[in-house]
């Protein structure tokens, strides 16, 4: 047996209660022929597993068991885990709380959200910096900034060749210690991308359009998408510096978005793509990526302007109702657990900051846009509050929200054009506005 093996078996013997578990972990690995290293706060079972040839498992072959038993190790999880099939490899962290396991699809995340870089620093930069400290970089996506294309917007997605080597880039860049441009910056997760089913996705006919100027408008759009063939595009949305295009027909679609990714239109170099069909019951962060139709807007019970005139649509809908119709609403995908568990005595609770958690702990647009401020590094928002007196005597509140960039000193202001019965309400419809025209 190799002397790696040894240690760490030895080694966790020591951990577990003594030298009767570090023999069960010998015994194991003697058995399998599965090698064993403890290495960055896990310890690592196979890998490949002995007799493997060909590459590592494609992505989608790895699950997350979560609330491991403390006192449970590989020499009880591999004969549990092998009844469904061959391990390659299992990878074991070395702090575990819980009494009951969890397991669920590993995302197989290979990407992370790089935040608080400079605004004048380019994608060869930024990807040469993490190339200094980090291993297995593979991209670098950088948004250009909405009002001065030749600014990114203060973060970057870091691309990885995979879930591993952004694991160990995330462990490496997270303590501080790395100060690119001497800036302190912020690492997390990136949240991952939607999956589409491929049978879905040929049936898409509306292309996402990035990168266009603020100032550009709808009809301008619509009629660079109609120059290759007239008459295709049925309508546009757009919305800050991203639009919609929808076509009538998919073919048009597809040509167009082969012809027109890379055009400049009033001087910003577009990119196009096929838009990705949003959920009817996916969650409300969804709902901000402008697909939502002003029809649909009307049905959630808010009084819309006539003729400039403010007239009800009747009775008001429920709060969960007007929120996208979700009592929790959360990030796509993943719903927001509404429960509550007892504390045990004994039970250890670590002070942390609300920054550090994901999107999925947040249930309401203001902590959401709170988030995406400090990502960002952007001054916390302003709510000013504001009122009228509807017909029949009733106050009718709207809030403004201010939200300041603290690179650039820059200032912008958002409020919906509906108005709310309560405090509560007006707050979470001037977030969510803000957050979908961000």
């Amino acid at each position: 047996m190799h002397e790696e093996n040894k240690a760490a078996a030895n080694g966790c013997g020591r951990i577990q209660s003594g030298a009767q578990n570090g023999a069960a972990l010998l015994a194991l690995m003697e058995k399998t022929g599965y090698s064993m290293i403890q290495q960055n706060g896990q310890r690592k079972f196979g890998g490949p597993p002995p007799g493997w040839e060909g590459p590592p498992p494609p992505r989608g072959c790895e699950v997350f068991v979560g609330k491991i038993p403390r006192d449970m190790y590989e020499d009880e999880l591999v004969p549990v885990f092998e009844r469904a099939g061959k391990i390659y490899e299992l990878r074991l962290m070395m702090e575990f709380s819980g009494k009951f396991i969890g397991v669920c699809v590993s995302l197989d995340n290979c990407r992370l959200f790089i935040g608080a870089i400079p605004k004048d620093k380019k994608k060869e930069e930024i990807m040469n910096e993490m190339k200094k400290v980090t291993e297995g970089v593979v991209d670098v996506i950088v948004y250009p900034n909405a009002a001065d294309k030749t600014k990114n917007r203060g973060f970057a997605f870091v691309e990885y060749e995979s879930h591993r080597a952004a694991a160990m880039a995330r462990r490496r860049l997270i303590p501080g210690t790395f100060q690119p441009w001497g800036h302190t910056i912020q690492v997390d997760w990136a949240d991952p991308e939607k999956v589409v089913d491929e049978e879905t996705m040929q049936r898409v006919k509306v292309l996402y359009v990035r990168n266009l100027m603020i100032s550009t408008t709808e009809d301008k759009i619509k009629a660079e998408f109609n120059k290759f063939k007239p008459g295709v595009v049925e309508r546009v949305k757009k919305l800050r510096d991203y639009a919609f295009v929808h076509f009538f027909h998919r073919e048009d679609a597809v040509a167009a978005m082969s012809i027109m990714n890379g055009k400049c239109i009033d001087g910003a170099s577009i990119e196009v793509t096929l838009a990705k069909p949003v959920n009817k019951e996916s969650s409300w962060k969804q709902h901000f990526n402008g697909q939502m139709s002003p029809s649909s807007e009307n049905l959630l019970g808010f009084p819309i302007k006539v003729d400039g005139t403010q007239k009800p649509l009747g009775k008001p809908a429920s709060l969960s109702v007007r929120l996208n119709g979700q009592h929790s609403p959360g990030p796509p995908e993943v719903e927001v657990e509404r429960s509550t568990y007892p504390i045990f005595p004994g039970i250890k609770l670590t002070p942390i900051s609300m920054y550090s958690l994901k999107l999925s702990h947040f249930s309401s647009a203001v902590m959401h846009l709170d988030y995406f401020c400090h990502k960002n590094s952007w001054a916390p928002p302003e709510y000013c509050l504001y009122s009228t007196t509807s017909q029949d005597g009733k106050i009718l509140l709207v809030y403004k929200v201010l939200i300041s960039s603290i690179a650039d000193d820059s200032q912008s202001y958002f409020m919906p054009e509906k108005l709310c019965t309560t405090v509560e309400d007006a707050k979470e419809l001037a977030a969510q506005f803000t957050l979908l025209h961000l």
